[in-house]
């Protein structure tokens, strides 16, 4: 007994590892391709479905293509109603590996395909010259390993089946709950649903449990899947843990649907296996219920993707989220540019608000790291697109030419805000150089440079005093720090990074003081007609 369970245990680490080769081989081998399909092939649901279901089935694993969705949205290449389509599809293609059990590696002389690929898979891993041949070598090698893995773990399942009495676990109902909970705590402790549904087939194939409990399993490996995913959203952005809801819930509600019809199902299976006259094996029949429910649920959820984002985008709210989301652009006043402008302006002062706040904590804040600083960005960054883009749309055929001037300066700081925003992490760079040993001797020049920056960043109007100095500050570190590599005392590589920390935290400095120019264009217009009125009287 105690030599069949290791049997079962190292069959399933091969299998692991089988999967884990098969996985990274076909990533690299296909390379920027799964990134394209992924950032190009989603845009709109029922396509983000289709380069799900391509990608599980290609690299054989849905865990990798869930962490790499995660990826995406954190990074805002996808949002999160496109991601949930990658999702739905990726549920479908992890299917795929139930078909390999079923077809190949059930009833079938496994070794003798296997070993073929395993040989020609470590040739090619080990004499090719090309990366891309070695990483499909290494995914060849893995499809054999995944075969012989399969093979040893189907034999020790087919002994350890030989030494009870079948009958008893047969007869005995533990109930549908009780093989939910295997399958769900196997893909957990695996972290892998193929792994799971490999022992599920193989056991049921084995007669080790009959068809209704081993499709019940099936939902459970089906369930656990998302743990994928609400591990790597632990840290990640609002967007990816709204992702890894939405995975859970689309797996929970696909899985009580399979289970309230599973009778319905299961004699659908029977007539499908009939009609197409497969082999009428167990594991044919569980590997086409588990394709048939995760089919059913995803065209059953596809329609609702827009509203399920739409619910979803109001879990996990941070205050960056809500200062990034506009308060007073109201698209009624588009066809009244005039009344528009207000509102343009409210947003204005918050914009300046929420930039001045970023360059505060850059220049304030110890121990501060430049991931720390990017949902403050994004927020800066998000409300200044959405200002542009409400400008954009305003209609300028009813615009008075002095209209057209304000809102013109108000484009203008917007992109002189958005460049400061962007150069923000520069500011991180100088203060922590001014720790340099090799720069202490110019420390008290740094010092007074970023006390200049603090007044700029503080003052509410141009001051072009505070300005000059900054400036005439720059220049004397600069030359200083050149002097300073010349001599030696300042390695040219750390001199050069240095260098370009200073000089974009003076394109920032020069930014943010012409930004502070800017006017409400209500103030301009109010302006411009008590001239035209003065004109009107004299």
């Amino acid at each position: 007994m105690t030599a069949t369970i290791f049997q079962i245990l190292g069959g399933l680490a091969l299998f692991l590892l089988a999967m884990e080769m098969m996985t990274n081989g076909l990533k690299s081998a296909a390379g920027r391709h799964l990134r394209h399909m992924l950032g190009h092939w989603t845009k709109s649901p029922l396509r983000g479905l289709a380069s799900g279901f391509l990608i599980t089935g290609l690299v054989q694993s849905s865990g990798a293509v869930t962490v790499a969705t995660i990826g995406f949205v954190n990074a805002g290449l996808l949002s999160l109603s496109q991601s949930l389509g990658v999702i739905f599809g990726s549920n479908i293609g992890t299917t795929m590996t139930g078909w390999l059990v079923s077809l190949v590696g059930i009833g079938f002389n496994i070794e003798a395909i296997a070993l073929p690929i395993l040989t020609v898979g470590v040739g090619l891993k080990l004499m090719s010259g090309n990366s891309r041949s070695k990483a499909f070598g290494e995914a060849l090698a893995g499809f054999a390993l995944f075969f012989l893995g399969l093979s040893i773990l189907k034999s020790s399942l087919e002994s350890l089946t030989g030494g009870l009495d079948n009958s008893i676990l047969l007869q005995n109902d533990y109930g549908l709950p009780a093989f939910i909970l295997i399958g769900f705590l196997a893909t957990v402790l695996t972290q892998s649903s193929s792994a799971a549904l490999a022992i599920v087939l193989t056991a049921a194939a084995g007669g080790l449990i009959p068809l209704d409990n081993a499709a019940a399993a099936v939902i459970g490996a089906n369930l656990g899947s998302t743990s994928t995913a609400a591990i790597s959203a632990l840290k990640a952005t609002a967007n990816a843990r709204r992702l890894a809801i939405g995975h859970i819930l689309f797996n929970v509600v696909t899985g009580i649907i399979a289970l309230t019809i599973l009778p319905v199902m299961l004699w659908i299976v029977a007539l499908l296996t009939d009609w197409l006259d497969m082999d009428a094996n167990i594991a044919v029949s569980l590997a086409l219920f588990h394709t048939l429910f995760n089919v059913l649920g995803a065209f059953i959820m596809l329609p609702f993707i827009p509203r399920s984002a739409r619910l979803l985008g109001r879990l996990f709210r941070s205050k960056e989220e809500d200062s990034a989301e506009p308060r007073f652009l109201d698209n009624t006043l588009i066809t009244t540019p005039e009344l528009a402008v207000g509102a343009v302006d409210q947003e204005m002062k918050r914009l300046i608000g929420l930039t001045r706040g970023l360059l505060r904590v850059c220049l304030d804040r110890e121990d501060l790291k430049p991931a720390q600083i990017v949902p403050k960005s994004d927020a800066c960054l998000s409300l200044n697109q959405s200002i542009a883009d409400y400008i954009s749309r305003l209609r300028a055929e009813k615009m008075h030419p002095t209209t057209v001037d304000a809102l013109t300066r108000t484009i203008l700081t917007c992109r002189y805000l958005a460049e400061a925003t962007v150069l923000a992490p520069a500011l991180l760079q100088l203060r922590e150089s001014r720790n340099m040993p090799q720069l202490a001797a110019i420390s008290s020049d740094l010092d007074e440079y970023l006390n200049l920056l603090r007044s700029l960043v503080a003052a509410d109007d141009a001051d072009p005093e505070s300005f000059n100095k900054a400036e005439k500050t720059y220049h004397i570190l600069k030359s200083r720090m050149l002097a300073m590599i010349v001599r030696g005392e300042f390695s040219s590589i750390a001199g050069e990074r240095t260098l370009d920390s200073l000089s974009s935290v003076r394109r920032l400095c020069d930014q943010w003081y012409k930004s502070l120019a800017w006017q409400p264009a209500t103030e301009l217009l109010n302006g411009a007609a008590q001239e035209e009125k003065s004109e009107n009287r004299t």
